[in-house]
C-alpha cells in the first residue's frame, strides 16, 4: 500500500510541474490575444470616427499614420456597403450566332457611345460579345483597359438578361492555334438592315468577327424602340465607373457642392481639338504652325488644309477662353460664380486662362481641389481623368460646353435623363456674329448681352424632339445627346416633347 501510494504520489508530482507551466502560458496567451483584440477595436473605432466625424478623428488618425494626406478631405460614406447586393437578372439563354470582338476608337466618351452601340448590335444579332477593347494608339495614348475605367463585373452581370458577354475567347480561337478572325469596319450610321443582311451572314463562315472601328456605326434614328432603349440602358445603367473612379469623383463633387452652386465649363480648347478642327483664332503664327504640323502628323485625319476663319463663322470652332469669358458675362454670370473647368490641358497653358481667371476668381480644376497623392494613379491616363470630369459635369448645377464634341453630347444626354438638368447649348454661329459686332464697336454691351440671352432661349436642355435630317446623319442631332425614347416617364414630359415644342424641333 505504501509503495502504491508513493507511486501515485510520484506520478502526481510529475504532472504538477507541466500543469503550472500550461497555466502560465495560458495566461500569457489570453493577455496577448486581449491586447490584439483591443488594438483592433481601437483601429476600427478610429475608422468609424473618420466616416461619421472626420474632423474630430483627424488628429488622432494622423498620429497613427504619420501623414495627413488621406484626411485632407472627408472620406466617402459608401452607402453600397450597407445595402444588400442587387439580385442578378435572369440569364438569357440563346443559341449564339458567333463571337463579336470590338476595338473602340477615340476618347472616353466616343468609346462609351460605341460600347452602347456594340452591345445593342450583339443583342440584335444574337451574338456573344467580348468585353470591348479600348483605344491605346490614338492621340491620347492612354493604356487603360476596360476594367481600369468601368466596373467590368457589373457590366457583364447587369446585361446578362440581354446578351452574353465574356472576357476572352475560347482557346480554340487563339492565334497559337492558327485562328484568324475576320477584321472589318462596319459602315458608319448603319441601319438594322445593314447588320441583318450584310454582317450577320458573315458569321456563317467566320465564327469570330473583329470590328476594329466602332465610332458612330449605328444610326441615330429609324431603329426599333427596343434597340434604342437598350442603348440607353447600357449607357445609363451598365457602364458604371470603377469604385476607385467613383469614389474620387464623388469626393470632387462634395468639395464643389460644399462651396456652393457651381457651373461645369467644358472648355474644349485643347491641342488635339484645335489641330484637327483647324481652328486657330486667337493663336500666334507659331502656334498655328505647330497645330498644322500636328494635323499632318496623323495620316488618318483626312482634312489637312483648313480655313480657320471660315470654320469659325460657320460655328464649327470651340470658343476661345477669351470669347468664353465674354459670353459668360453676357449670360449673367459674375465674379462670384464658382466655375469648374472640365477639360484636359488648355492649349497655351495658364496664360490662355488669364482673362477667364481674372473675371472668375472662383474658377477651379480637379488638380486644384485634390491632393497630387489622390491623382497619382490617374496621371498619364487621360480617359480616367476624363471620367472624373464627366461625373462632375453630370452633377453640376449648370453645364456649359464650348464645343459640341462627344463629351458635351453625352453629358447633355445624361443630364436630360436625370430630369432635364440645365445645360446651355451655345449657339456658336450666332455668338461669333455678335462678338465680332461688339468688339468692333458696332454693338454696345447692353444690346450684346440681350442678344446673347435671346439666342439661347430654348437651348437649356429642356424636352424637345430630336432633330432628324434624312440622309444626313452627321448633321442631325446625336442620339446620345437627346435619347428621347428613354426620357419621358410621365405624361407631362410626353406632352412637352411631342406637342408643345414644334417651334423648337430644329436647333440651329
Amino acid at each position: 500500500m505504501d509503495a502504491r501510494s508513493e507511486g501515485v504520489q510520484l506520478r502526481c508530482d510529475k504532472i504538477q510541474v507541466p500543469v503550472i507551466q500550461r497555466t502560465r502560458l495560458k495566461g500569457w496567451f489570453v493577455w496577448i490575444c486581449s491586447g490584439i483584440l483591443l488594438w483592433t477595436c481601437l483601429v476600427q473605432l478610429v475608422a468609424v470616427g473618420e466616416i461619421w466625424h472626420p474632423h474630430s478623428a483627424a488628429g488622432f488618425s494622423n498620429k497613427l499614420s504619420g501623414t495627413g494626406k488621406s484626411l485632407q478631405f472627408p472620406p466617402l460614406r459608401v452607402k453600397a456597403a450597407v445595402l444588400s447586393p442587387t439580385p442578378l437578372l435572369p440569364l438569357r439563354r440563346y443559341a449564339s450566332n458567333g463571337f463579336l470582338k470590338v476595338t473602340c476608337n477615340g476618347g472616353l466618351n466616343q468609346m462609351r457611345a460605341a460600347i452602347c452601340d456594340m452591345v445593342t448590335v450583339a443583342r440584335f444579332l444574337n451574338l456573344t460579345l467580348l468585353v470591348p477593347e479600348l483605344d491605346k494608339t490614338s492621340f491620347w495614348a492612354d493604356a487603360s483597359d476596360f476594367e481600369d475605367i468601368f466596373d467590368v463585373g457589373h457590366f457583364i452581370d447587369s446585361l446578362q438578361d440581354e446578351v452574353r458577354i465574356i472576357k476572352r475567347l475560347p482557346k480554340r480561337f487563339n492565334k497559337s492555334h492558327g485562328f484568324q478572325p475576320l477584321v472589318m469596319q462596319p459602315v458608319s450610321w448603319s441601319s438594322v438592315n445593314y447588320y441583318l443582311q450584310q454582317v450577320l451572314p458573315l458569321f456563317e463562315k467566320h465564327e469570330v468577327i473583329h470590328f476594329n472601328k466602332t465610332d458612330a456605326r449605328l444610326a441615330n434614328n429609324g431603329l426599333p424602340l427596343d434597340m434604342q432603349k437598350l442603348r440607353c440602358r447600357v449607357n445609363f445603367q451598365a457602364l458604371k465607373f470603377t469604385p476607385q473612379i467613383e469614389a474620387l469623383g464623388h469626393r470632387l463633387i462634395r468639395i464643389l457642392q460644399g462651396r456652393g452652386p457651381f457651373v461645369a465649363l467644358h472648355l474644349r480648347y485643347e491641342m488635339d481639338m484645335l489641330a484637327f478642327s483647324g481652328c486657330t483664332h486667337g493663336c500666334t503664327e507659331e502656334e498655328a504652325a505647330e497645330l498644322k504640323r500636328m494635323r499632318y502628323a496623323y495620316p488618318w485625319w483626312r482634312e489637312k488644309e483648313i480655313n480657320s476663319e471660315e470654320r469659325r463663322h460657320l460655328g464649327l470652332c470651340p470658343l476661345t477662353p477669351e470669347e468664353t469669358t465674354l459670353v459668360l458675362h453676357a449670360l449673367g454670370y459674375d465674379n462670384k460664380t464658382q466655375i469648374y473647368i472640365a477639360s484636359g490641358e488648355i492649349y497655351g497653358s495658364g496664360s490662355r486662362l488669364a482673362v477667364l481667371r481674372a473675371a472668375f476668381p472662383k474658377m477651379v480644376k480637379k488638380e486644384m481641389l485634390l491632393d497630387p497623392y489622390d491623382l497619382r494613379n490617374f496621371r498619364n491616363h487621360s480617359s480616367q481623368m476624363a471620367a472624373l470630369d464627366f461625373m462632375v459635369s453630370v452633377a453640376s448645377d449648370m453645364f456649359i460646353p464650348t464645343y459640341d464634341g462627344n463629351m458635351a453630347r453625352l453629358v447633355e444626354g445624361h443630364r436630360r435623363y436625370l430630369g432635364f438638368k440645365r445645360t446651355i447649348l451655345l449657339n456658336r454661329k450666332r455668338l461669333v456674329e455678335l462678338m465680332d459686332l461688339h468688339q468692333n464697336g458696332t454693338l454696345a454691351w447692353d444690346a450684346f448681352a440681350i442678344a446673347v440671352s435671346e439666342a439661347h432661349e430654348g437651348r437649356t436642355g429642356q424636352p424637345i424632339p430630336r432633330r432628324v435630317i434624312p440622309d444626313k446623319p452627321k448633321e442631325e442631332e446625336y442620339f446620345y445627346a437627346n435619347p428621347e425614347e428613354c426620357l419621358c416617364v410621365n405624361t407631362k414630359c410626353y406632352k412637352e416633347l411631342y406637342f408643345n415644342n414644334s417651334s423648337q424641333s430644329v436647333v440651329e
